[in-house]
């Protein structure tokens, strides 16, 4: 068997792993009905994933930030842009559908930001702005990690995307961060 065959063979078993895997989850999140306080803490962490909770966590570090200031929030500005548009032509390339496409959501009716599913650009973002912060303010770790990990697991209760979407996201939204910290600061 030729080389290429046996990794197509092979990519597609693991695609298969993961897809059966993601909708087996996807069904037990949807047809679970959570305490109030879990839907309103996953309404509101997605919510704050739409932005404004970064352009704030950005506002405060310029205002408030020290010397490191500038970089930090150059390098969050700069990883969250870049994330932006990496995972605009992710998901028009994959056009993996959102879980609502294959199964309603019980208790969640949020309309999504677009069609497709993979990878997740809320987590995307919330990683490529927490990694740089972290980096410069050891001091924000935990409250930094604690709405990065809301807004990623929010994405999964609300039925807007996928465990393997969200995890995706939060590598490449990691990765980016890095990339822009190393080139910044060496």
């Amino acid at each position: 068997m030729r080389w290429h065959v046996a990794c197509g063979i092979f990519s597609s078993a693991v695609m298969n792993f993961i897809a059966y895997r993601d909708h087996k989850l996807m069904q037990r999140v949807n047809r679970w009905r959570p305490p109030r306080w879990v839907r309103l803490w996953a309404l509101g962490a997605t919510r704050a994933g739409d932005g404004w909770l970064w352009y704030a966590v950005g506002a405060l570090i310029l205002a408030f930030g020290g010397r490191d200031r500038f970089r930090a929030t150059a390098c969050a500005a700069l990883a969250a842009a870049s994330g932006v548009l990496l995972f605009q032509g992710v998901k028009r390339a994959s056009g993996r559908r959102r879980p609502q496409c294959f199964q309603p959501h019980c208790w969640a009716t949020l309309l999504p930001p677009d069609r497709f599913s993979f990878p997740s650009g809320h987590t995307i973002t919330a990683f490529a702005v927490t990694v740089p912060m972290m980096h410069f303010y050891h001091d924000l770790t935990a409250p930094l990690l604690f709405f990065a990990i809301s807004i990623a697991a929010s994405r999964i209760l609300l039925g807007m995307h996928f465990l393997s979407d969200v995890l995706a996201g939060a590598g490449i939204g990691i990765a980016i961060a890095y990339i822009w910290v190393h080139l910044l600061t060496n």
